[in-house]
Order: structure tokens, then C-alpha cells, then sequence
């Protein structure tokens, strides 16, 4: 399985219209992988709070209908990162999309895990409340986003929905940079499942991003790791390195919290 993560740039000078066009060619130009994936918020900048109201879209705006395009032009299953939603009742989400290469809505994901303690997302926006899985025709993928990543619960949660793959779109600040590679290999071990973590580029509201989208296997081996800049990272793997970890070292047959009270 070919997969392409398309780490954006967010520059503060270009327009959200012009990133939005510039993004969508880029989806194009991977013809031939099976899967692409993008950051979060990569329409404003994951730090942009003071835009997220003026920028927020219909769950079918003008990012969707671009992305829907350039999945079906480029024949490839996309998560097309997350935008900032705004729900019918004025409610904002950060808000993942997850094309087929028919060009159809597989699946959307509300994020569940919203920051900033007491400023920023976690009070502009409201939480999702459901995993989401999407089956491809040869893995199962759990989607997640962002600070998502520092909630193991909700990862146990995608793989006893039958996730093999974990996709996390992130906006991840370079001063934590450290935590986005640790996250996400523990992520990768802990759930003998690949992670497929694509971050941003650029500086969001004066907030350096990480970059250094990586791809984890399921032993937590690093098997592409981007820089700092815009890069498309581009990773070959095994689906089927999953069932094959999860035989040779059963770990997650061996869960006790989260069964039921054995009987007594």
C-alpha cells in the first residue's frame, strides 16, 4: 500500500482560496498512491483561533467540494485534514473528511479532544462524540486528530472497531515536537497498528509547527519521517504486518481493564 502525506505550509500571506487550489493540485500529482492524507486546519492554521469563526464552512463548503475533486481526479482515498465546521445550529467542530476515489464522502470526524485548557479550540468548538473507522479495500483505518494523540483510550477504542491503520492529521508547535514522535510511535506499540501522522508546516499565528509528519509500524519502527518545511512524504508498507504482529506477540489478547468482570 502507497501512501503520500502531504505536509502543507501555512503561510500567514497566502490566501485561504489560493491554499486551498494549491493543495488540491497537489492531491492531484498523487496519481498512483492508494491513500493521501493532509494536516489539520490547513485551510487557516491550526493556531489561527481569531479565524476559525470567519473561516468556518458547511460540512459541504468550498473545501469540501475542492477536495472531492481532487480525490476523484487523482483516483485516490484522501483525508483531506479537518476544517473548521460550522453545524446548522452555529455549533463550530474541527471537523476531518475522509474521500473515496469515486469522490464520495467516506466518513467525517468530529474531533473529540479539543485544545487549549480554558482558551482557543477547547471553547470556540464543540467536541465530537464518535470514533470514526473507514474500510479500504486493504485496511481498516481509525481516524483521529491532533490532540487526540495524547489519549490512548480513544485509540483502543478505533482498534476494537477493527482499525489496522491510524491516521492522525495534526497542527502539531515545534517547541513539542519531541511528544508528536514519542505520541506516536507509542500510539503505533501499544495498538500493533500503523500510524500515518501528517503535521503542518509554516507558523500559525506566531506558532513555529513541528512538521516531521512520520510513519510508525506496527513494532514502532519509524518508516519515513519528514523536516520541518512543506514535503510529501511518501511511504510503500504492508498492511498485512498487523495481523502478522498481532499473531507473533499477542499483546491486545492479554487487555484485562476495559473486558468484563470475570465470573466468580
Amino acid at each position: 500500500m502507497r501512501a503520500s502525506l502531504i505536509q502543507i505550509a501555512v503561510d500567514e500571506g497566502e490566501s485561504v482560496d489560493s491554499r486551498r487550489r494549491r493543495t488540491a493540485s497537489l492531491v492531484r500529482d498523487q496519481a498512483g498512491a492508494d491513500l493521501v492524507v493532509l494536516p489539520e486546519l490547513w485551510t487557516t492554521g491550526a493556531f489561527a483561533f481569531e479565524e476559525f469563526g470567519s473561516a468556518a464552512e458547511p460540512l459541504q463548503g468550498p473545501t469540501y467540494e475542492a477536495m472531492a475533486k481532487a480525490a476523484s481526479d487523482a483516483g485516490v482515498w484522501l483525508h483531506a485534514g479537518s476544517i473548521p465546521e460550522r453545524a446548522s445550529d452555529g455549533t463550530l467542530y474541527n471537523t476531518s473528511l475522509f474521500f473515496a476515489p469515486s469522490g464520495d464522502l467516506a466518513a467525517s470526524y468530529r474531533k473529540i479532544h479539543r485544545f487549549g485548557f480554558d482558551k482557543g479550540e477547547a471553547v470556540l468548538m464543540g467536541a465530537g462524540e464518535d470514533l470514526v473507522t473507514v474500510r479500504l479495500p486493504d485496511t481498516t483505518v481509525g481516524v483521529a486528530t491532533c490532540y487526540d494523540l495524547r489519549f490512548p483510550e480513544l485509540f483502543r477504542g478505533l482498534v476494537d472497531a477493527g482499525a489496522e491503520t491510524l491516521v492522525v492529521p495534526a497542527g502539531w508547535p515545534e517547541r513539542r515536537r519531541a511528544h508528536w514522535t514519542l505520541l506516536a510511535q507509542a500510539r503505533a506499540v501499544e495498538n500493533q497498528a500503523f500510524v500515518l501522522a501528517c503535521g503542518t508546516a509554516g507558523t500559525h499565528a506566531g506558532v513555529p509547527q513541528a512538521g516531521h509528519s512520520i510513519v510508525v509500524d506496527p513494532w514502532g519502527a519509524v518508516l519515513a519521517e519528514a523536516g520541518s518545511d512543506e514535503e510529501i512524504l511518501t511511504v510503500e508498507f504492508d498492511p498485512g504486518k498487523v495481523a502478522t504482529t498481532r499473531e507473533q506477540f499477542p499483546a491486545l489478547k492479554d487487555r484485562v481493564l476495559g473486558l468484563p468482570a470475570p465470573r466468580r
